[in-house]
């Protein structure tokens, strides 16, 4: 499990909604806790298989598998947390 020291609010761009990851839960948990089914595997950030496009925000990567160019556009749900207030994902 991961364990920060803040949170921050997620907002999901087809939908519009909006769920706020608290410090210690994941993005994943948390879009799991409200229905929304994303494919793991690890769920360390070492395998990729949770990359998720995002649209705005900053996310702080906390990854071993995205390269420069993916950490423009992807971030790993699993471990990832963001460095802005909210996070809009492509979901």
């Amino acid at each position: 499990m991961l364990v920060d020291e803040y949170e921050f609010r997620i907002r999901l761009a087809l939908t519009g909604e909006v769920f706020m990851v608290p410090a210690d839960k994941s993005i994943v948990e948390v879009l799991r806790e409200n229905g929304i089914d994303i494919e793991t595997c690890c769920e360390q950030g070492y395998c990729g298989t949770c990359m998720t496009r995002y649209l705005e925000g900053e996310p702080e990567h906390r990854d071993e598998v995205l390269d420069d160019e993916d950490r423009e556009h992807y971030v790993l749900v699993c471990c990832a947390r963001s460095r802005t207030e909210e996070l809009v994902l492509d979901l």
